[in-house]
């Protein structure tokens, strides 16, 4: 299978505790800065999780190593693919994250990895312009492949905070 997305952009963290998380990570990996964004509202309109109508709240933690965009997500309330993680793992690497260049290139990307056996666990739109889906990926030797769509504005965002570490 090979989707039409870029090189991964993304290493993400599932955690109950987003400052011990930041302290660990800044720690061992001489990250500089975190920008935190709480409770992020995730509305059954837009968001779907194991194929029913999602409502949820998590807070997030963004920083950069380099070019790679580290996440850490703390669910705060509601049933979603982070607070199922935390249950049945704990706290850990939770995916990584292949951007498509345009939102065809995402829904595309859903479908070539559906037609190989890759469930969308959970999928959704955030406000900025995020589209975003979660596959299974177990037999990758990670939980879940994070597919997502990023509008301009979002990545003028993103590059922002990456100036934050130089």
């Amino acid at each position: 299978m090979h989707l039409p997305v870029q090189s991964p952009t993304q290493i993400a963290w599932v955690t109950p505790d987003l400052d011990a998380t930041e302290m660990a990570l800044t720690g061992l990996l001489g990250v500089r800065k975190w920008v935190r964004i709480p409770d992020v509202h995730f509305a059954p309109d837009t968001c779907s999780y194991q194929g029913e109508p999602a409502d949820f709240v998590a807070s997030i933690s963004l920083s950069y190593l380099g070019d790679m965009q580290l996440e850490l997500i703390c669910p705060v309330r509601g049933e979603n693919i982070y607070s199922d993680f935390l249950r049945r793992c704990g706290p850990g690497l939770h995916h990584i994250c292949m951007e498509a260049d345009s939102p065809e290139g995402f829904e595309a990307a859903l479908a070539e990895a559906a037609d190989h056996g890759a469930a969308v666990v959970q999928r959704g739109v955030m406000p900025g312009g995020i589209q975003f889906g979660y596959v299974a990926a177990p037999q990758a030797g990670v939980p879940f492949v994070e597919i997502a769509y990023f509008s301009p504005e979002i990545k003028a965002f993103y590059d922002y905070i990456k100036q934050e570490q130089r």
